[in-house]
């Protein structure tokens, strides 16, 4: 819907704020001329390109050739994405290599708009967490920018060794020097994975929380996964009696009470070191309770 639409740019917005200043950021919306089209004008923005140059796009030569049907209006996306570059008058465009296709429709309506054709720079989409897919929310392999330090350290410490060196180059800020020597002494085996991922998310983490997080966040990986102890500074949520578990991890910790309930029947939440598998459990604590879900999410938890 419009309104969920709504809420995701809010959560780019402050993604974007955390590596750009907002206060130099003009936030535009595209239904503000693409929600103004009539037919008539869809119609003669459908006119300036053809099917056989939809046809140039990897994926629609995949599936016209495999029989996959193509709707008519999987071409419109492109030519919607374009026209945003011409109402915006766009000097440079940034994409994943995925968009480099609208990205140069986008040049073609500008020409035949009369502007200056957009420069279009592209980067390389980047593994998630799983070695397999891009980096999602939706495949759920993701370090996001807003995480906390302890949820970067130790997402990065769980990628697979081969993407150590993308991960240096595609997610840190590393001279060519340092990483020229970290890819070779991985070529010749000559350093330990576990000592690279550790370099490689204290960098990650200094980035965003800053240089004495990403040591806390070291160490807490330590206390919690050698140790066996629970890090420092868990956040506390005080609840009234007879609060459902599910519940109390959906407002705290977790995204959701779906992802609340999914742990629980994993039998990936713990109370005091004691394995919950009820997702109907109810809690009325008489005493401070620490509650794990998952492996690095921690509350405590105390009655009102």
């Amino acid at each position: 819907t419009l309104e969920e639409t709504k809420q995701n740019a809010e959560s780019y917005i402050e993604q974007a704020g955390i590596v750009l200043d907002n206060s130099n950021l003009e936030i535009v919306y595209n239904s503000d001329w693409l929600g103004k089209l009539g037919f008539s004008e869809i119609i003669k923005l459908a006119s300036k390109t053809t099917v056989a140059r939809m046809l140039e796009r990897d994926d629609f030569t995949k599936r016209f050739k495999g029989g996959i049907p193509i709707s008519l209006h999987e071409f419109l996306y492109p030519l919607a994405q374009g026209y945003d570059s011409v109402q915006l008058k766009s000097d440079v465009e940034l994409g994943g290599t995925d968009q480099k296709f609208n990205l140069l429709v986008g040049r073609d309506l500008q020409k035949e708009a009369g502007q200056e054709p957009q420069v279009i720079f592209t980067t390389p989409l980047l593994e998630g967490t799983d070695g397999h897919e891009k980096m999602s929310k939706s495949y759920n392999n993701f370090i996001g920018l807003t995480d906390s330090m302890d949820e970067m350290y130790g997402k990065t410490l769980s990628i697979p060794d081969e993407l150590i060196a993308r991960y240096f180059e595609f997610a840190t800020i590393i001279p060519q020097n340092e990483l020229d020597l970290i890819k070779e002494d991985i070529k010749l085996d000559k350093s330990n994975p576990r000592d690279l991922k550790r370099k490689l998310a204290r960098k990650i983490v200094s980035i965003y929380h800053g240089d004495a997080a990403a040591g806390l966040a070291e160490q807490n990986f330590d206390k919690l996964f050698i140790q066996k102890d629970i890090p420092e500074n868990i956040p506390e949520i005080k609840i009234k009696k007879g609060e459902k578990l599910v519940s109390i991890l959906g407002r705290s910790v977790l995204s959701s009470n779906g992802e609340a309930r999914r742990l629980i029947k994993q039998g990936a939440v713990q109370i005091n070191g004691e394995k919950v598998l009820d997702v109907h459990f109810i809690l009325d604590p008489v005493e401070k309770l620490v509650v794990k879900a998952g492996k690095r999410k921690f509350v405590k938890v105390v009655s009102e």
